[in-house]
């Protein structure tokens, strides 16, 4: 298996997940940051069009593996291979910001669309988190974006994670990583500085499915999805 080539721009009249080529088998666990890792260079005007992020939340998570993040911010180009998410419902998901009384609220609203929007916010007070908003708009669902694999901007990673490694295995890292904070708040995915474009299809038996991590509410559903064995996978559930 490898990279078939370099991804091709896609237009309108594409489907919906434009073909893609298949993911190669990934440097070993612990590797990331190397510059080593054999993928090839997004094409810089490739878009997921915005209907791909208009689906459940679970199917969005597990469909985000292996496209790429890539940021602009600060002038400096970074990209990441997504290698783990979380899907986070609405209302009926006791662990989604959105099940509130309060229903929409300054912190959540974003989360209710449109999708295919940034929704960031501080975890803890400490760490910027980066999700995409999926699903019809006033249906708050959003993935968390839990892991990538570093591909470009490697020394920009560096820099902003103090040379801290790993350098995007793990939501606050990653954010960190790719400069993201809440200036971002609401943004576009289909537009820079921040953009997630087409990367590589992932064969289902490179699909792990586990629960979410460092939740105590509806800590049992499975809506954890990564690459076995990819750098980047922030770690395994309790």
């Amino acid at each position: 298996r490898g990279v078939a080539g370099r991804l091709r721009p896609t237009d309108g009249s594409e489907l919906t997940e434009p073909s893609r080529p298949s993911l190669p088998d990934l440097a070993p666990a612990g590797s990331a940051g190397s510059g080593r890792l054999p993928f090839g260079v997004p094409a810089p005007d490739a878009s997921l069009r915005a209907d791909f992020f208009l689906r459940p939340v679970v199917e969005v998570a597990r469909a985000l593996l292996g496209s790429c993040l890539i940021s602009t911010v600060g002038g400096q180009r970074t990209v990441v291979v997504v290698v783990e998410t979380e899907a986070y419902g609405g209302p009926d998901d006791p662990a989604s910001h959105a099940a509130t009384r309060a229903g929409v609220t300054a912190r959540n609203r974003v989360m209710f669309g449109p999708p295919g929007r940034a929704y960031v916010y501080r975890s803890y007070g400490v760490h910027w988190c980066l999700n995409v908003v999926t699903g019809p708009e006033g249906d708050a669902q959003a993935v968390l974006l839990r892991g990538g694999a570093p591909l470009l901007g490697l020394d920009a990673m560096r820099e902003r994670r103090s040379g801290r490694t790993p350098l995007a295995a793990g939501p606050g890292r990653l954010a960190q990583a790719l400069g993201v904070s809440g200036t971002l708040r609401a943004h576009d995915f289909s537009r820079p500085p921040l953009r997630i474009v087409p990367g590589w299809s992932v064969e289902e038996d490179r699909v792990g499915v586990s629960p979410r991590i460092g939740i105590t509410s509806a800590a049992d559903r499975p809506h954890r999805f990564y690459v076995r064995g990819a750098p980047g996978v922030s770690g395994r559930p309790r």
